[in-house]
C-alpha cells in the first residue's frame, strides 16, 4: 500500500467514524421508545424506524462526501450499479435489531469502505455501551481509541465460545471437553468485534449472513491478529453480485486451522 492510499483510507476511517456516531445517536433517540416495527424476509427478519433513521443518515452523509463511492446497505434497495465501483460503503444502521427492540445494549452501528472486495476501513459504534471499534487497512484496531489485540490463550487451554449448543453438542469430544460456551451475543458484527478483542477465542457464523453484518467486523479483526475465513480458509471477498455468505469462523490466526478442523470432524458431517 502506498502513502496516498494510506492517507486515501485514513481520510475515509475518519468520515464513517464521525457518520456512525451521528446515525448511533440518531437510533439512540429511538432506544427503549418502541418504535414502529415492520417485517421482511418472509416475515422472519424486523426492521423498524430507527434502521431507517439511521440509514438515512448515514446516507446523507457518506454519498455526499464520497459521491463517486458504490452503496450496499441492508435498509437501502440493492442496486446492480454498485459492481462497477472499486469502492463503496458496506453499511449495516442495526446490527442487532432484535436485541434494539427488546431493549438490549448489544446493538452497534456498523460502516466499512471496501476497495476491489476487501474492507480498507471499518467501524462499529455501539452507543448503549459506549464503544467504538476503528480499523484501517495497515494499522491497528483500537476500541475507544486504546488498541486491541486477539487472545493469546492455546489449543490446551480453555476457549470461549459463541456457538450454539446443538452445533457444539457435534464436535469431536477432545475438542468439546476445551470449550466454554458463550451465552447468545444478538449482534454478529459484535460478536466478531469480542474475538478481536480478546473476549472470545472464536465463533462460528451460520450460513446466510451478509456484506453488511460482516466488513467492518472482518477489518477489525484482522487488524487485531485474527480472521474471518470460510470453511476452506478462505478471506471474504465483498461486493460480489450476491451478498450472501455460507459458514464462517472468526478466530485469532494461529488457531484457525484448529477450529476448522473440528468443524469438519463432527460427527454429522
Amino acid at each position: 500500500m502506498n502513502d496516498r492510499d494510506k492517507a486515501r483510507w485514513q481520510s475515509d476511517l475518519t468520515l464513517i467514524a464521525d457518520a456512525a456516531k451521528e446515525a448511533g445517536a440518531v437510533a439512540f433517540g429511538f432506544f427503549n421508545q418502541s418504535p414502529e416495527v415492520w417485517w421482511k424476509n418472509g416475515d422472519r427478519s424486523p426492521v423498524s424506524a430507527a434502521d431507517f433513521a439511521a440509514n438515512k443518515t448515514l446516507e446523507t452523509i457518506l454519498r455526499k462526501a464520497r459521491p463517486d463511492y458504490g452503496w450496499l446497505s441492508e435498509e437501502t434497495d440493492d442496486d446492480a450499479g454498485r459492481l462497477s465501483h472499486e469502492t463503496l460503503f458496506i453499511v449495516d444502521p442495526i446490527d442487532g435489531t432484535r436485541a434494539f427492540l427488546g431493549g438490549q445494549k448489544v446493538w452497534c452501528v456498523s460502516v466499512a469502505v471496501v476497495h476491489r472486495g476487501r474492507p480498507v476501513a471499518g467501524v462499529l459504534y455501539a452507543p448503549a455501551l459506549e464503544e467504538l471499534y476503528e480499523a484501517v487497512d495497515g494499522g491497528l484496531a483500537t476500541k475507544n481509541g486504546v488498541p486491541v489485540t486477539v487472545s493469546a490463550a492455546g489449543p490446551e487451554e480453555t476457549s470461549r465460545l459463541a456457538v450454539g449448543e446443538d452445533l457444539l453438542k457435534t464436535f469431536p469430544p477432545e475438542f468439546r471437553d476445551r470449550v466454554s460456551r458463550q451465552k447468545h451475543i444478538p449482534s454478529l458484527a459484535y460478536r466478531i468485534a469480542m474475538v478481536a478483542d480478546g473476549r472470545l477465542e472464536g465463533t462460528f457464523v451460520k450460513g446466510n449472513s451478509h456484506d453488511w453484518d460482516l466488513a467492518a467486523a472482518d477489518l477489525i479483526l484482522s487488524r487485531a491478529g485474527g480472521g474471518l475465513v470460510d470453511l476452506e480458509d478462505r478471506p471474504i471477498v465483498y461486493n460480489s453480485a450476491d451478498v450472501t455468505h455460507n459458514v464462517l469462523c472468526a478466530a485469532p490466526t494461529p488457531r484457525i486451522g484448529e477450529f476448522l478442523a473440528a468443524f469438519a470432524g463432527r460427527r454429522d458431517s
